[in-house]
């Protein structure tokens, strides 16, 4: 493959860099795989500022594959609550049961790490060169940034063309004597100074290597893709209350929210009056009482927006059909332990 630079080069300029620049993190204390893996799930998609505190809490909790396996799903979930993406938090326990009871250690190759749920290329590439030193290219978002801009790509950084690109670049760039640190060292100047609106192109050790830099454009790569506008879903929220305690359910562990707690909840049209549904979906339940309208809260998932308007109604007793069917009463106390998801996290704060 022809480059613009000595791939040795780049390597060289990274490491001396990072040498001096490497940002401290938790994660970086040792190459225990399963920590490598966990801080990588928990960056996908969330900033290092707030993955930090969730990242140790879940191992003072969980220190080992092996107790994250033993755990129930319901323990995981609570402790992921406000991180999103709660896909990643049942993939990591699935991940953690098929270690455990298939490879009974981490996998050390390419194809041992894809085959977990929830570990692509990059992450598996990642996992490899950090926790085992083995040359394995990467290609996350802060990576995906800085190649784009150092080879000057014009085109959507998104398309299949990029993708395909892209990778051979990462591979032909990772460094074969100290794949450790080059892993990190590319890692951390993408969140650092190859950043995305205004890229601190005077502290880059790369530079004089840049494509785009050279061409005055590192502020406009990579090329904005076309915002795509959201659809807006409307629901109504019901918070049922008796006695001091709420009634609430737990959704389904597989799909959208899987694993998280709600109130009763309900899909409505734009035409459909709110106060009305609310009635309808407190006679459902087997309720009665006068429902009135606390707020509306308003709540963007990564596919669409949500718009929830939020009603209170207060009951004398509680109805059987809670007790033994999907809904439970939850107290003030055992609902502040309870992962609800963001929409309704707040509507209980209305």
């Amino acid at each position: 493959m022809d480059l613009p630079f000595e791939a040795s080069e780049i390597s060289h300029r990274l490491l001396s860099w990072y040498d001096k620049e490497g940002r401290v993190l938790p994660w970086r204390e040792n190459r225990d795989p399963y920590r490598i893996w966990l801080s990588e799930i928990m960056l996908q998609q969330t900033t290092v500022t707030a993955v930090i505190p969730y990242y140790e809490r879940f191992l003072q909790r969980f220190p080992t594959v092996e107790s994250l396996a033993a755990a129930s799903l319901d323990d995981v979930i609570s402790l992921w609550a406000g991180l999103g993406y709660y896909s990643r938090a049942r993939n990591l326990h699935r991940a953690s049961r098929q270690i455990v009871s298939e490879q009974g250690s981490f996998p050390e190759t390419l194809e041992g790490l894809q085959a977990l749920p929830g570990i692509g290329r990059s992450t598996a590439g990642a996992i490899l060169s950090i926790a085992f030193d083995t040359p394995a290219p990467i290609l996350d978002g802060n990576v995906r940034r800085v190649l784009v801009r150092l080879f000057a790509w014009h085109e959507d950084p998104r398309s299949s063309r990029a993708e395909k690109q892209l990778w051979q670049w990462a591979e032909a760039l990772t460094s074969n004597q100290h794949p450790h640190d080059y892993a990190q060292a590319i890692m951390d100047l993408g969140a650092t100074v190859c950043v995305p609106r205004t890229p601190l192109c005077e502290s880059c050790p790369l530079r004089e290597l840049c494509q785009a830099f050279k061409q005055g454009c590192a502020t406009l790569l990579p090329v904005a893709r076309k915002q795509v506008k959201l659809p807006v879903r409307r629901q109504v929220a019901l918070l049922v209350k008796s006695s001091g305690n709420y009634l609430i359910r737990q959704r389904p562990t597989e799909g959208f929210l899987g694993g998280l707690w709600e109130f009763p909840v309900v899909e409505v049209s734009h035409e459909q009056d709110h106060r009305q549904t609310a009635v309808r979906l407190l006679a459902d339940l087997g309720l009665a009482g006068d429902v009135c309208e606390i707020g509306a809260v308003r709540h963007a998932y990564s596919h669409f927006k949500l718009e929830l308007a939020v009603f209170r109604v207060e009951v004398e007793k509680k109805a059987c059909v809670a007790e033994a069917g999907e809904y439970v009463w939850c107290s003030d106390d055992e609902l502040k332990g309870l992962p609800l998801h963001g929409a309704h996290k707040k509507a209980y704060s209305k």
